[in-house]
């Protein structure tokens, strides 16, 4: 059966060993007026000045973990705002992104083409969609990049298993969804990926 195709971006599922994901996640800085829009399911990067960022395509620097929302004060009504995803541009002091930072936690991210089994413990890169997100939802549509798979320990994802998810698990159709780990994580490199 074919696969059902709904770019997520990143969901967590569950932790290395398989011990349940419980929802952790730490804060960490944007940068007052950063231009590029951040979307749950993101994976991010540390920026200079203590700040994060969206990680794009055939970036190298390591990974942080994965955008869960944000807060801030509205510089326009001074009300706190919690969304999501960061829209970029906003001119605020206190803009706090929740990222799920654990890298021994797996994710789910639903591939750009058809995933056969013989992929996996490959490095992979991200797709940059566009829109690179939905902003009624704030969820991501960042997607595996079936066609980058290779041993570079610098991509940011390494492929473990196809998901048991019933509308999603078809290794012959597009959209097959992947569970993975953050490969370059910057609390710690995983290994170069198998041929």
């Amino acid at each position: 059966m074919a696969n059902e195709t709904t770019k997520m971006g990143l969901i967590p599922v569950r932790k290395i060993g398989g011990a349940p994901f419980t929802g952790g996640q730490q804060r960490y800085r944007i940068a007052s007026g950063a231009t590029t829009a951040i979307f749950q399911g993101d994976l991010v990067t540390q920026l200079t000045a203590g700040t994060i960022g969206r990680h794009a395509a055939s970036g190298t620097v390591p990974i942080l973990g994965v955008f869960n929302g944000v807060s801030y004060t509205d510089p326009t009504t001074g009300e706190q705002v919690f969304k999501n995803h960061y829209p970029g541009s906003i001119a605020a002091s206190d803009i706090v992104a929740n990222v799920i930072d654990d890298p021994m936690v797996q994710f789910t991210i639903q591939s750009d083409e058809a995933f056969p089994v013989t992929d996996l413990f490959g490095n992979f890169d991200i797709v940059d969609s566009s829109p690179v997100g939905d902003t009624k939802s704030g969820t991501s549509n960042m997607q595996l990049d079936t066609s980058t798979g290779a041993t570079t320990a610098t991509l940011p994802l390494k492929a473990i298993d196809i998901s048991q998810d019933p509308e999603n698990s078809d290794t012959s159709s597009v959209g097959t969804n992947v569970i993975v780990v953050i490969q370059n994580h910057v609390m710690g490199a995983k290994s170069a990926g198998l041929a």
